[in-house]
């Protein structure tokens, strides 16, 4: 057998409109085989009648989920995409609010080879002491128990994408700069650590420990420029996928830019994987 290697990448774009042309750059240089974005921005019919064709003129098939100038979720894959699914359908989340209603924050597909691939953008949380930070920690046990009804730990399954949560102290620059905020509170960790429980790996830190890397920096106060950043977008992968990772990279390059050509806020992070895990 051929050992290849697969790439999977996931970046919140903080509006395809606005980085489409980054999008394709990034495309054509780093070549990822699947593709998970957040925060497009848009509803379906403006992706479709946009972008669809865009990407298809590069090789990628493509499902989106958007409903409007918020949120919005999108797949693009050279590997195929069948069995598509906007959130969760089998009636799982059951909102509690007026924030944890349906705002298409998650869309998963399976690859021709029988990878499952979800995009998932988590609610910001805003504040301690919000709604939205009890709809986020409702959103993450709702995506658990989806997890735990529709999916195995021994099946090839990653979850790509925003979750705004740091999972440990190491994924910010300064710890105690985010006392008292959301993104770093125990709930949120836990949340995400009970979401890991199922059987996920957080892929890109079982590759590297180091301090400093991050993949969210503020568009304010010269941010990323001073490397005051946070570890927010991530790759969870069942063992069976994790195991085969060889090489991730948060490319800070795609967050360089000026006025005339603002990146996202966000950097793409991407991992490869052996071919032979069913890929």
């Amino acid at each position: 057998m051929v050992n290849r290697l697969i790439r999977i990448a996931t970046w919140n774009v903080n509006s395809l409109r606005a980085r489409v042309k980054r999008v394709v750059e990034w495309i054509q240089y780093a070549s990822p085989d699947v593709l998970c974005l957040q925060e497009t921005k848009m509803g379906d019919d403006m992706f479709l009648t946009l972008f669809a064709e865009t990407f298809d003129s590069l090789g990628y098939e493509s499902v989106h989920f958007g409903n409007g100038p918020l949120n919005g979720v999108a797949i693009l894959s050279r590997v195929g995409l069948r069995r598509v699914n906007q959130f969760f359908s089998d009636g799982s989340f059951s909102p509690t609010s007026e924030a944890s209603k349906v705002e298409c924050r998650l869309v998963e597909a399976v690859t021709n080879s029988g990878v499952k691939v979800f995009s998932v953008y988590v609610p910001n949380g805003r504040s301690l002491d919000s709604e939205h930070y009890r709809a986020k920690l409702d959103w993450l046990a709702n995506l658990r128990r989806y997890l735990d009804g529709t999916c195995k730990p021994d099946s090839p399954v990653v979850l790509c994408g925003d979750f705004n949560v740091a999972p440990f102290d190491i994924d910010v620059w300064d710890p105690a700069h985010f006392i008292g905020a959301t993104h770093v509170s125990p709930p949120e960790r836990d949340a995400l650590a009970y979401l890991c429980d199922f059987g996920l790996v957080d892929v890109f830190r079982r590759l590297y420990h180091e301090e400093g890397l991050y993949s969210w920096w503020d568009y304010r106060g010269g941010a990323f420029h001073q490397h005051k950043g946070m570890r927010i977008d991530l790759m969870l992968a069942t063992r069976p996928l994790a195991d085969k990772a060889s090489f991730g990279l948060i490319d800070r390059f795609a967050r360089r830019g000026g006025k005339d050509n603002q990146p996202s806020d966000h950097a793409p992070v991407f991992i490869d994987f052996s071919e032979d895990v069913g890929l």
